[in-house]
């Protein structure tokens, strides 16, 4: 799903999905649960995460890497991303505008057929691939636009180890790695647009 893209009409959606979740939840509300449907049925299946930035400042991030109806999956990531990521306060009502929102929609893992933490840097391409790991209990995934604060492969690994609790260069007798691609869309929050 990554190289296509999505039509613009969907993608328009996704972000009114995004904002009127987030409204909701500023609101004191939670986005309608009824089973498993938190949105329109778009037709488009892929992992995909919500990223949210306040003043240029990292807000918030959550998706998931299983493929899911972007229709239903976007409006409850974003609603997590603004109030449930336990690495930051809940969003306020004053954090609205302004407030830039990015949506990652990933292309299906591939699992790379590597045997150490060497042969893992090697892989990788940087800037293009995200990366998801698990080993030894514990499992952490970096989007691909991580390259843009880690640029170099042997760091953008190790600060995955470290955001999964794991001991850096070392490599679990049960690792797994993935990659993916994502294709992104952003958009910044206006007054028009709520």
């Amino acid at each position: 799903m990554g190289d296509a893209g999505l039509a613009p009409q969907v993608v328009d959606t996704l972000f009114d999905l995004a904002v009127s979740s987030i409204r909701a939840g500023l609101e004191g509300r939670r986005p309608t649960r009824d089973g498993d449907d938190d949105g329109p049925r778009l037709g488009k299946s892929a992992g995909v995460f919500v990223t949210l930035h306040v003043a240029g400042e990292l807000h918030g991030c959550i998706g998931s890497l299983t493929a899911e109806d972007l229709g239903r999956a976007v409006p409850r990531h974003a609603w997590s991303a603004a109030f449930r990521d336990p690495r930051f306060p809940p969003l306020r009502p004053d954090q609205l505008d302004g407030l830039d929102i990015e949506i990652s929609v990933l292309s299906p893992l591939a699992p790379l057929a590597v045997d150490s933490w060497e042969a893992l840097i090697d892989a990788l391409r940087p800037g293009v691939d995200g990366l998801s790991i698990e080993g030894a209990g514990r499992r952490a995934v970096f989007l691909p636009v991580v390259w843009k604060q880690l640029p170099d492969a042997v760091d953008f690994v190790d600060h995955l180890y470290r955001k999964a609790g794991l001991p850096t260069r070392s490599w679990p007798a049960d690792m797994r790695t993935w990659t993916f691609t994502a294709t992104e869309y952003g958009r910044v929050v206006s007054p028009r647009s709520r």
